[in-house]
């Protein structure tokens, strides 16, 4: 139904073909046809669609990426006032990404989101005036905007509304009220969220202290990828707590995770582990491996991770050695820092 009416030219009917393409409701998802069913369709005028190709081009879906294009077609959809595009602009600018950086032109167009009570435009001008950026620095009116976004239930609202009630910004310091707010998003899923209502719960702070909670919601927050979720819960398991165990081999676990991404601290802590046999097989080379990686990123420990990681090869062979640093250096080639 929808295809003969878009073949026919209409624009609407255009939009909805594109929009199953898109979701895969069928018809096989595919990216390529959304994006040429919104073209014909946002070419004719209609916004929605419009706001949907130029959110294809920003995220290089069906197209090649191309942030210019994406500026386009969000300013014609914004021109007609359409909420989304207005926000997706302000942030385009914000970012100086396919034009140039422009904080007042951000605040501009996230404050016509805004005013539409578009609830990402809210919360994302509510940030532009908590680090005072196009508008003077005022965390009340920071406040107030991510309030209307929370409101409006939209988790990064509630969540950025949460920090400012942490750190009495712009309003009284109310740790219960901020665990409430990121209990509200962490409920929605949102990873830095969880990861926030964890900390609540192991500090004690707006909650009860309880560790097997602050377990839950890092664990959570860890499963989304979050490496500093991963790390906290590493140590959760390596220390134990009031009513929570010591599980050191979980504890390997979780440190993997966090070094897999990264985090030196977490590949440094492996690296002990493997040398010492404790949660993991006890493997000086594999001790070795995770401590040079660890002592490649510049920090605060750099020079003790390297002197571990020398003390360490002094207990392997130099080829063993040579081999492993070949094996560290090409993860390092790969994610570079």
């Amino acid at each position: 139904l929808f295809r003969k009416a878009a073949d026919q030219g209409i624009a609407v009917a255009q939009y909805n073909l594109g929009q199953l393409y898109r979701d895969g409701v069928g018809v096989p998802q595919d990216d390529t046809q959304a994006a040429g069913w919104y073209r014909k369709a946002a070419d004719q005028g209609l916004p929605e669609a419009q706001v949907n190709l130029g959110l294809l081009y920003e995220h290089g879906r069906g197209v090649l990426r191309d942030y210019a294009q994406a500026v386009i077609y969000f300013r014609k959809g914004a021109d007609q006032g359409r909420a989304p595009a207005q926000n997706q602009l302000g942030l385009l600018y914000e970012d100086g990404r396919g034009v140039m950086q422009d904080y007042a032109q951000a605040a501009a167009w996230l404050r016509k989101a805004a005013d539409q009570g578009y609830a990402e435009g809210e919360n994302n001008l509510g940030l532009l005036y908590e680090d005072g950026r196009g508008v003077a620095q005022d965390y009340a009116q920071a406040a107030a905007w991510m309030r209307k976004a929370a409101d409006h239930g939209f988790a990064g609202g509630q969540y950025n509304l949460g920090l400012l009630y942490s750190e009495g910004k712009g309003v009284p310091q109310d740790y219960a009220k901020a665990a409430e707010l990121f209990r509200l998003a962490a409920d929605q899923g949102l990873e830095f969220a969880q990861l926030q209502l964890a900390i609540c719960y192991r500090r004690g702070e707006g909650v009860p202290q309880d560790f097997v909670q602050a377990a839950v919601w890092y664990r959570n927050s860890a499963e989304q990828g979050n490496v500093t979720a991963q790390h906290h819960l590493a140590l959760l398991y390596r220390d134990g707590a009031k009513g929570f165990p010591r599980d050191m081999e979980q504890a390997a676990v979780w440190y993997r995770k966090a070094a897999d991404q990264g985090d030196a601290d977490a590949q440094a802590a492996l690296g002990v582990l493997y040398s010492i046999g404790l949660g993991v097989p006890q493997s000086d080379v594999d001790a070795y491996y995770w401590l040079y990686l660890a002592a490649a990123m510049k920090g605060p420990n750099q020079q003790k991770y390297a002197a571990n990681r020398q003390l360490i090869g002094s207990r392997i062979n130099a080829v063993v050695e040579e081999n492993t640093q070949q094996r560290a250096n090409a993860w390092l080639d790969a994610h570079p820092r």
